[in-house]
């Protein structure tokens, strides 16, 4: 995250569209870190709010694009052989298949909120040949509130810093509980869902 945080100090939003359209092709980019750093940032000028959307919007459809192109051209049996090399092994590529065939295009609009499926859904989009009109729509919907959710999540923490930080200094105990609590329901929702699987 550090390299990518310098990368975007030295050269802004070209930087942030190109973090973007390569962590959807599968470069271990911290994309929605990432967002959230801009998000965080553009309260205190250093980037536009409006701008950072626009960027991040295209970067991650661009990213949509060259992986759904590549799907499209090679195949899977080649990601399947290669995949290996932009972080896409067998085993997350046979998860994302399953995800996708099961819920269609709604896998290109929510995979993006899960990393892993994120990465992978537009490969499949090309590879099972979804028509690119209705490909663009599903993608570009995604990119759209993935970037709205992250940036403007950001944002928000950015320029409510102090009065989360007073409340959570305030509140520890209370604060660590509610915490224990959460990671504890999405540890049994986690293991209840692979058990169903």
């Amino acid at each position: 995250m550090q390299g990518a945080l310098h990368f975007l100090s030295e050269y802004g939003y070209i930087a942030l569209y190109l973090l973007l359209a390569a962590g959807i092709v599968g470069i271990p980019v911290p994309d929605e870190t990432l967002m959230l750093a801009v998000g965080g940032l553009s309260v205190h000028g250093h980037f536009s709010y409006s701008m950072v959307l626009f960027v991040s919007f295209f970067g991650s459809m661009t990213g949509m694009l060259i992986s759904y192109t590549v799907g499209r051209k090679v195949g899977s049996n080649l990601l399947q052989r290669y995949g290996k090399w932009i972080h896409l092994p067998p085993e997350r590529l046979a998860k994302a298949e399953r995800w996708f065939h099961k819920y269609g295009g709604l896998s290109i609009v929510f995979g993006y909120f899960i990393p892993g499926i994120r990465h992978v859904t537009c490969y499949f989009a090309g590879v099972t040949r979804v028509p690119f009109a209705k490909y663009l729509c599903f993608a570009a919907s995604g990119a759209l509130i993935w970037c709205f959710v992250f940036i403007t999540l950001g944002r928000f923490v950015g320029s409510n810093w102090n009065v989360i930080h007073r409340f959570v200094r305030h509140h520890m105990v209370h604060s660590i509980s509610i915490l224990a609590i959460l990671i504890l329901v999405i540890a049994l929702i986690l293991v209840r869902r692979k058990k169903a699987v």
